[in-house]
C-alpha cells in the first residue's frame, strides 16, 4: 500500500480509502469484518463512514458494525484513521427533523459526536466531517463547537463534504481569523473520469487552502467500472445512475469508447477509473465501497496500477475536463 499526507496535517492516510456505505444494507456484518480485516491486512488504514449510514429505520447501523469491529481487538482501532460524517436527519425515515437534531448547529454537533462515539465504541474520531452545508448556521458558531470537541479529545481533525468551494475558503478564513483551530483539512467530492466539474472551483480552493481531496463515487455508480462488457459478457444489465445514463446514445457511445480503449491496454475498467484519479493533483485517494473481500482485492491492484502518458491522454480525449479554472470559465 502506499501513503500520503491528508492535507497538510501530519496525517499519514492510505491512498484508497475503505468506504463503508454498503456495509448493513448490501452485506451484513461477518463480511462486512472479513472486507475490514482483509482491507487492514493489505495496509489500508484510512476508513469512512457516516452515522446516517444503514439507512432508512437502521441508521447508525454501518457505525455500529465498525465498533463491534473494533471491540475484536488486534489493535484495531489504533491502526485505523476513522473518518465519520454528521448532518442528516436521524429520526424515523420521511419524518420530519426535530428541531436541533440535524444539520451544524453547536447542539447537534455536540448530540450527533457523542452518539456516533457510542455506536463506534470508541473515544475518539480522526477526522469529522460536515456532511454537507449548512447556510443557516454561522462557522463562528461551527468551529466554537469543533474546538470544545478538540479539548476534550474527542476529535482530531475536522473535514468537509459537498462543499463548494467559496464554503471551503469560507470555513477556512473564518477559523484563521479566530485562531486557535486548524480548519478543514479534507474535503470529499464526487470526482471521476465521468464527473470532474469539482475540477472548476472545488478541487483549486482544496488546493490554495491545503485540504485533501477524496472523491466519492469514483467508479460514478458502476458506469466506469465496465458496464457494457457485464452487459455482454455476463448479463449483468446496468442499474441506477449507470442504467439511466446508459439510455442516452452519445453517453453510452462515450462509455464504448472509453472501454474499448482499456481493452487495448489490457487494463480492468474499474481499476484505470481508481488509478487515473491517484494521478489527479490534490487527490489524496479515491472512496471505495466494496460489498465483496473480491472487489476489495480489485480496488487494491489500482494502487499499483501505472498509466501510460498514451493512456491518459486517450482518456482526457474521451472525459474531457473542464479545463484550467477560471480560464474554464473566464475567458
Amino acid at each position: 500500500m502506499k501513503y500520503t499526507q491528508l492535507g497538510r496535517t501530519g496525517l499519514k492516510v492510505s491512498r484508497l480509502v475503505l468506504g463503508t456505505m454498503n456495509f448493513g444494507p448490501q452485506t451484513d456484518e461477518a463480511d462486512s469484518h472479513v472486507i475490514m480485516d482483509a482491507a487492514l491486512d493489505a495496509g489500508l488504514n484510512f476508513f469512512d463512514t457516516a452515522n446516517v449510514y444503514g439507512w432508512g429505520e437502521n441508521k447508525g447501523r454501518t457505525e455500529s458494525i465498525i465498533g463491534n469491529w473494533f471491540t475484536k481487538g488486534g489493535d484495531r482501532r489504533d491502526k485505523v484513521v476513522l473518518a465519520t460524517k454528521m448532518y442528516g436527519n436521524m429520526g424515523p425515515e420521511g419524518e420530519p427533523a426535530w428541531p436541533n437534531h440535524d444539520l451544524l448547529s453547536a447542539l447537534n454537533i455536540r448530540r450527533a459526536v457523542d452518539a456516533s462515539l457510542k455506536r463506534l465504541q470508541t473515544d475518539y474520531i480522526d477526522v469529522y466531517q460536515f456532511h454537507h452545508v449548512d447556510r443557516r448556521t454561522p462557522f463562528e458558531e461551527i468551529w466554537q463547537a469543533i474546538d470544545v470537541l478538540v479539548r476534550q479529545g474527542k476529535i482530531l481533525y475536522v473535514g468537509s463534504s459537498n462543499f463548494p468551494g467559496y464554503k471551503i475558503a469560507q470555513a477556512n478564513e473564518i477559523a484563521a481569523r479566530r485562531g486557535g483551530t486548524i480548519g478543514l483539512v479534507s474535503e470529499q467530492c464526487l470526482y471521476n473520469l465521468a464527473e470532474r466539474r469539482a475540477e472548476m472551483e472545488v478541487i483549486p480552493a482544496a488546493q490554495e487552502y491545503g485540504l485533501g481531496v477524496i472523491p466519492w463515487s469514483p467508479l460514478q455508480g458502476g458506469l466506469l467500472g465496465g458496464v457494457i462488457k457485464k452487459e455482454v459478457v455476463g448479463g449483468r444489465r446496468a442499474s441506477g445512475r449507470a442504467a439511466d445514463t446508459l439510455a442516452d446514445p452519445t453517453a453510452r457511445a462515450q462509455i464504448q469508447a472509453y472501454e474499448d480503449l482499456l481493452g487495448k491496454h489490457g487494463i480492468e475498467p474499474g481499476e484505470a477509473a481508481l488509478a487515473w484519479l491517484l494521478t489527479r493533483p490534490g487527490v489524496t485517494g479515491p472512496i471505495v465501497g466494496p460489498r465483496t473481500a473480491e472487489q476489495l482485492d480489485s480496488a487494491l491492484r489500482a494502487v499499483e496500477l501505472e498509466l501510460s502518458d498514451e493512456l491518459l491522454a486517450g482518456l482526457d480525449e474521451i472525459f474531457p475536463g473542464p479545463g484550467p479554472s477560471p480560464e474554464a470559465f473566464a475567458w
